[in-house]
């Protein structure tokens, strides 16, 4: 069995592979001062919901845009899995051909979803991930990846309202009946969602326009993907597992 795991500003989310079959999934807060010990009681805890002993995982791959706390969940691998974690990065095979001005800055989600979508789906594509930020990265039919778009996520745009007025309270991010808001909680879900989504469906008109591919095919991953993909005729596909699906064929690439 693979164990696939990818560390995000967030969330870190842990997924099992037995064989092709994404068998389990979880998810827990990044949180940089915990030990390496009770990132191992975490993996184990999620192993045994899933019926799966830690001996039977063969091997651990991991995507990561946390270097801090890299030293202490590399560890816990180490001690817990008695794995050394394939680290995607600068020098693995991935199958996708960067050719932005400074490919070893790419991000390895960025990577991951590019994998996911390119040998799942199809080139010609538009990955957009919307997670801590929410980028929109763009794979060729020959899978180039030379253009991509960050943004805020709607999960900073909601905390700084709250946070920078001082009378505006924290609120769930949450898709309002109507734009026709008629109280304080009711106008900010509606000023951040409906916002949001107008921005969303801008940036893809904009690549479509300016790449001259207006049958560009789109997909959606991430935590508030679902809902803003059910709100808009312009993302074709939500896919919730885009990465674990990247991080399974990154490690078929280079198990050898």
């Amino acid at each position: 069995m693979l164990l696939v795991i990818d560390i995000g500003n967030t969330n870190i989310t842990l997924g099992i592979y037995k064989d092709d079959t994404l068998i389990g999934n979880y998810r827990l807060t990044t949180w940089f001062k915990r030990t390496s010990d009770e990132y191992g009681f975490m993996i184990l805890n999620f192993l045994m919901d899933s019926k799966v002993e830690a001996s039977q995982i063969k091997d651990v791959i991991i995507s990561s845009v946390v270097p801090k706390i890299m030293h202490s969940f590399t560890n816990s691998i180490r001690k817990y899995i008695n794995k050394e974690p394939i680290l995607v990065g600068p020098g693995i095979k991935t199958g996708i051909s960067i050719k932005t001005e400074n490919p070893k800055k790419v991000g390895a989600d960025r990577i991951v979803d590019l994998a996911g979508c390119y040998y799942n789906y199809q080139g010609n594509a538009l990955v957009i991930d919307f997670g801590t930020a929410t980028t929109y990265d763009y794979i060729s039919e020959d899978g180039v990846f030379k253009y991509g778009v960050t943004a805020p996520g709607i999960g900073i745009s909601a905390e700084a309202l709250s946070t920078h007025c001082a009378k505006l309270p924290e609120i769930e991010i949450e898709k309002p009946q109507t734009i026709l808001a008629t109280e304080t909680i009711t106008s900010m879900q509606a000023g951040l969602f409906y916002g949001y989504l107008g921005s969303v469906e801008y940036i893809i008109q904009k690549f479509k326009d300016e790449l001259h591919q207006p049958d560009m095919l789109v997909i959606a991953t991430g935590g508030l993907g679902k809902l803003i993909s059910q709100s808009t005729s312009m993302i074709d596909i939500y896919d919730r597992d885009l990465t674990f699906k990247g991080l399974k064929i990154i490690y078929d690439k280079n198990r050898n």
